[in-house]
């Protein structure tokens, strides 16, 4: 939380102008959506300025640029708040609500958070009929999720890797690489391959293009 008004105050050069969201990050989307894109957690000057998820950075534009081509989203880009993007069928959430030191969230920041992630999946749970994690840290977290909500989980758990398809019941859990510089600048994730999760996420929930 310091770390997070920290950043809010002290702002970055290019954003010096702007007032910084600097709160928590809450789910945003489609409030019955049928796919739950489940992230990390906000980055700095991204969601903790815009105060949208996966707003105003580099990852939130592959996301919705991939989001928009495969039929889940209005605009391939999220800027702002005010920007008109809208989700189709489709809710993002973050394992963690506030921006982390460094952009690297903990196990125990993701532990403290969980009861939020709880509460938001029991409102969209009924709907849900794919969830999308992005990175091992989002896997993790969203089987901890299922496993507390009383999903039947496999044990040992599944492992995370991109493309990883698990059926869970009537649901399907999907893993995704990050699409973080780190992945996107070495060619770990392309934008092929993204369109292929999100694309496959959008066919088991019969929406898309």
């Amino acid at each position: 939380m310091a770390w997070r008004e920290q950043v809010a105050r002290e702002r970055r050069a290019a954003f010096r102008d702007e007032e910084y969201w600097g709160r928590p990050i809450p789910g945003w989307g489609d409030p019955e959506p049928r796919i739950l894109v489940v992230g990390l957690a906000p980055a700095a000057h991204g969601a903790n300025r815009t105060g949208r998820i996966f707003t105003g950075d580099r990852s939130g534009d592959w996301l919705f640029a991939s989001l928009h081509r495969v039929g889940l989203a209005a605009i391939p880009t999220s800027t702002h708040a005010d920007d008109g993007q809208r989700l189709i069928g489709t809710r993002m959430v973050a394992a963690v609500r506030c921006a982390p030191p460094q952009n690297k969230p903990t196990t125990d920041e993701r532990d403290r958070c969980a009861p939020w992630l709880d509460r938001e999946w029991a409102l969209v749970s009924p709907s849900v009929e794919v969830v999308v994690t992005l990175g091992a840290f989002g896997w993790a977290a969203a089987l901890r999720m299922l496993e507390r909500a009383g999903v039947g989980v496999p044990r040992p758990r599944p492992r995370f890797g991109h493309g990883v398809e698990v059926t869970l019941g009537e649901r399907t859990l999907l893993g995704c690489y990050h699409p973080s510089q780190q992945n996107t600048f070495t060619g770990r994730l392309t934008e092929p391959m993204l369109d292929e999760v999100l694309g496959r996420a959008a066919a088991l929930a019969r929406m898309g293009a």
